[in-house]
């Protein structure tokens, strides 16, 4: 991400190195793979996998360890995303992107573009996708009349390399494709095999393979289903994805994962993605020192954030900086320290905090985008995020009043302490 303008000719020649080892890591298109051991074009069925079913009150079973692949309607970018599916038979199952993924953004591509050749939007094309986007409360209802007809391809990728699998859960730029990221994960390219039933491509070696489409004029209600939250989401409606083809390895290993109240499989994943896009992060906010997200924040409920503060409100701007900020827009509460204050240690930031802040002056309320699986925003997908300033506030911001010191121990009776704990450890034979 970091790679630098060059600034002349010598410039130019140090990149080459760089972008050619860049280079390794794009994906490549090969002519068969494991995942076409078996193709299966009719006579097929999702009940010969062990599909489960993790909680009693789920509305059926579901695969959730799945890479959803689709394709930019307009740019024909690919992309691939972590989606679970509810399985109604053995031939449809729901496709569960959220509102604000690129997945239903895609489906959102396909509806404008369909409805813009509808009767709708004849010779006004930018009118009609207006009006079925506003009618369809963005593709999350059926709109009023009749809904444009057409389908989007879809592919899903089950038992995909860890990278491949990682990668689909990264929230990274729309423009930079996950299997370019699994490719630098990997250190060498991802290897694609072309769909038998749909024009998209997934990655070679995965243990499965659902090919098929999505209508656009159909919606399904999905779940409940016991989700990372700790709670069950909540029923709603979301599109209907079709097969028409799977193929899989022989002896196929299934891939799945059970989500439900922190700490699960997934917290080490989401610790994963704290720590990988830090960097990224610091590009667009650099004043950022360190972020935490604490497990039982579930991602996206708590954000806590260290910043280097150098001017009045900053921590301020920092908050409106990450709910701008991909899937970051999520974040329901952001608090913002002091660079010397460890996020790690929650301990600490409980204490500095609840010290630091005057509730009324220091807590700051936005409305704008929720997560979909937030229960108690007053909307679903929309409601309100809280920032805490929890900086030193500083005569410029209003605060005229004497901040006073923190207790520490001073060095000197710190190292007299230690040697003294470590001398009656040796003394009860405690080393």
């Amino acid at each position: 991400m970091d790679v630098k303008s060059p600034q002349g000719f010598l410039d130019k020649v140090k990149m080459l190195p760089i972008l050619a080892e860049m280079g390794k890591f794009f994906p490549k298109t090969v002519s068969t793979g494991p995942c076409k051991e078996v193709i299966r074009k009719d006579n097929f069925s999702l009940d010969w996998f062990p599909i489960l079913q993790c909680w009693p009150k789920d509305a059926g079973r579901f695969i959730t360890l799945p890479c959803v692949i689709t394709r930019d309607p307009k740019t024909g970018k690919r992309n691939v995303g972590c989606y679970r599916l509810q399985v109604y038979d053995e031939r449809t199952t729901a496709l569960h992107w959220q509102r604000q993924k690129i997945g239903a953004e895609h489906y959102r591509e396909a509806l404008r573009r369909a409805a813009a050749q509808s009767d709708v939007g004849a010779g006004v094309p930018a009118r009609a996708s207006v009006d079925i986007m506003a009618r369809s409360s963005g593709g999350a209802v059926l709109a009023e009349g009749q809904r444009p007809a057409g389908k989007m391809e879809v592919a899903v990728a089950i038992g995909t390399d860890p990278a491949v699998t990682f990668s689909s859960i990264v929230p990274a730029p729309p423009d930079v494709e996950e299997y370019l990221i699994a490719g630098f994960l990997r250190q060498k390219p991802v290897e694609l095999v072309k769909c038998e039933t749909v024009d998209l491509e997934v990655p070679a070696t995965s243990e499965i393979v659902l090919e098929g489409h999505v209508h656009l004029d159909e919606l399904r209600t999905e779940g409940p289903f016991g989700d990372h939250t700790g709670f069950y989401s909540l029923e709603d409606l979301y599109p209907v994805f079709h097969l028409s083809c799977i193929t899989h390895r022989k002896n196929p290993i299934y891939a799945t994962t059970i989500v439900g109240k922190p700490p699960m499989e997934d917290a080490w994943m989401g610790k994963a993605v704290e720590r990988i896009f830090l960097p990224l992060m610091k590009l667009t906010i650099p004043e950022l020192v360190d972020i935490n997200l604490p497990v039982e924040g579930i991602f996206h409920n708590l954000m806590i954030v260290s910043i280097k503060k150098s001017y009045p409100g900053q921590a301020r701007k920092v908050m409106n900086a990450i709910w701008s900020l991909g899937q970051a827009m999520f974040t329901k509460c952001i608090i913002v320290v002091d660079e010397d204050i460890n996020v790690q240690d929650i301990g600490d930031v409980t204490l500095k905090v609840l010290n630091h802040i005057d509730p009324e002056r220091d807590i700051q309320f936005t409305l704008g985008p929720i997560d979909s699986l937030d229960h108690a925003s007053r909307l679903p997908n929309y409601g309100s995020k809280m920032g805490i300033d929890a900086t030193r506030k500083w005569a410029s911001e209003g605060f005229t009043r004497p901040w006073p010191d923190e207790i520490l121990m001073d060095s000197k009776t710190k190292a007299l302490v230690e040697s003294k704990w470590k001398k009656l450890a040796k003394e009860l034979g405690l080393e």
